[in-house]
């Protein structure tokens, strides 16, 4: 009968996301989408559903935090406890979200994206029954702090995606699809836990988590493909049997049965528990710890508005949970709206300067970016977006400070999430641009020192409303990020150098470590 034609062997190989797919094509086209073969087999169609799902599964850990923020006052006084130990729950909260990734980040990276996906959301989903069905105020905060671990991972799991399937040319359009998921929660979240908070109870807000993540866990599992390029490559090496989507583990056992074999076997990974140190050695770099830094401080004001709006707008404007979520829209409106077109003006950004350096532009390949200086490519669009926002932090807080018609403050939540979105994603595209291979862990670094900071921003927030009033307490958090643009310049500046040298030594370690006698064995 001779061999079997080799797009049958494609078929079986690779992880499917279409359930239909012209098997007799030639092995790199597939329904008309050409494949980027020189550094990923995933179609166009292909990498569309894998960033949608990616950018789905990063919605849970914002929504989730966010979800909450209207019924804090209800919270209250069912459970008979005061506002601070509430607020409580919500730095507990951002200290998870960033201890988590420290060890969910290195397991995604070398076991694999899907396996952390699964461990992620089965955590998650048990720790949002619990709170449906909690009666006390320790239960309430124990159970947050594992919802915060299992959904707050999400996100660095979400960078790694993307650096899997796309190279730094295209990589600016499909971090911003990726972090518009992110940044819906904070429209969507609240204006759902209002709803439900105001007319269900608060303890519905947990079962509709329950359902909502269940619901994306089932097209996850059956059609979701292993992206991890340390165990499938560029997409054409199988993961292991027990790794493979429900479509893919039927299609090979079939293509089995009918004595048709892979054209390479399963990896055998060998599996160890996650090592946070190396998210740690990642914070210690020298421009990576700045960026860390700047984007740090960016949040951490972001999450002060965030967290402030419950208390202010109910004391100043008597709104009811309903009215306090409808008021988060315009915010999330504006980062979705940036999200998007940031990602875009990234990469046209990126081609502007590798046209004027004579740099080869490429999509298909993975390119190499010693000699580009791929700092100032990202940064220069973050300057006028950081001005901008930090000043409409100053506006929020005059304007609450004398009491203005509730119009003008809501209008500034848009503007507010248009321009803050946007350096939060130049900042999230430039950790995968320096570390494409480790871009999960990457993302865990940068979750660690931003929720470690804002978690301190949000415990100190209510006594500087104290003591400054609003309008100086405001003015005073956009100073601070403000004074984060001279570390952006500095970034552009130095760090090209740093990079190289970063380079260097892991090169040297590499020949050190391929050159010692234990790892001739």
């Amino acid at each position: 009968m001779g061999p079997p034609p080799v797009s049958n062997l494609k078929a079986v190989a690779s992880t499917d996301v279409e359930t239909a797919r012209d098997t007799s094509s030639h092995a790199g086209n597939y329904g008309g989408d050409i494949a980027d073969v020189d550094y990923s087999v995933f179609t166009i169609s292909q990498r569309r559903y894998i960033v949608f799902m990616a950018s789905w599964a990063g919605f849970f850990s914002p929504v989730s935090s966010q979800i909450y923020f209207p019924a804090l006052n209800t919270l209250a006084r069912d459970l008979h406890v005061s506002n601070s130990l509430i607020n409580l729950t919500l730095t507990s909260y951002m200290i998870f979200q960033g201890l988590s990734p420290m060890f969910i980040g290195d397991f995604a990276d070398k076991a694999g994206r899907r396996p952390a996906y699964i461990v992620c959301f089965t955590i998650y989903i048990a720790a949002n029954i619990g709170l449906a069905l909690q009666n006390n105020y320790a239960a309430l905060f124990v159970l947050r702090c594992l919802q915060s671990a299992g959904s707050s991972t999400t996100i660095a799991l979400s960078s790694g995606v993307v650096s899997d399937v796309a190279t730094a040319a295209e990589r600016g359009s499909y971090m911003g699809f990726v972090t518009a998921g992110s940044l819906l929660g904070p429209s969507v979240g609240p204006v759902i836990g209002g709803l439900l908070s105001q007319y269900l109870g608060w303890r519905a807000i947990f079962w509709f988590l329950v359902i909502f993540s269940g619901a994306f866990m089932v097209p996850f599992l059956v059609f979701f493909p292993e992206t991890a390029r340390g165990v499938v490559g560029d997409g054409s090496r199988p993961p292991q049997r027990w790794n493979m989507t429900l479509i893919s583990y039927l299609k090979a056992r079939k293509a089995r049965e009918e004595g048709i074999e892979a054209p390479s076997s399963p990896p055998k990974q060998k599996l160890r528990f996650p090592n946070p140190l190396e998210t740690l050695a990642i914070v210690a770099q020298k421009d990576t710890s700045i960026v860390l830094l700047c984007n740090a401080i960016l949040f951490a004001g972001f999450y002060d508005v965030s967290a402030t709006i419950p208390s202010i707008f109910n004391e100043l404007y008597g709104l009811d949970d309903l009215q306090i979520g409808l008021c988060y829209i315009p915010f999330g409106l504006g980062a979705s709206i940036a999200s998007i077109l940031n990602g875009k003006f990234l990469d046209y950004n990126y081609r502007r300067i590798a046209k004027q350096r004579g740099f080869p532009l490429v999509k298909n390949r993975h390119t190499d970016l010693r000699n580009f200086p791929i700092e100032k490519a990202r940064l220069q669009i973050a300057f006028p977006m950081l001005a901008i926002g930090s000043l409409s932090i100053l506006a929020f807080g005059w304007c609450l400070n004398f009491g203005v018609h509730l119009a003008a403050p809501t209008t500034i939540l848009f503007l507010m999430g248009l321009t803050l979105t946007g350096a939060f994603n130049t900042i999230s595209t430039i950790l995968v641009d320096f570390y494409p291979t480790q871009a999960a862990k990457a993302t865990a670094a940068n979750n660690i020192v931003r929720c470690l900071l804002g978690a301190g921003a949000t415990a100190l927030i209510d006594p500087m409303l104290a003591a400054m009033g609003r309008g100086w307490c405001f003015t005073f958090v956009s100073l601070v990020m403000l004074a984060t643009s001279p570390l952006l310049l500095l970034i552009i500046y130095k760090g090209p150098k740093w990079r190289e040298e970063r380079r260097l030594k892991e090169e040297a370690k590499k020949l050190e470590t391929e050159t010692s006698p234990t790892s001739e064995k």
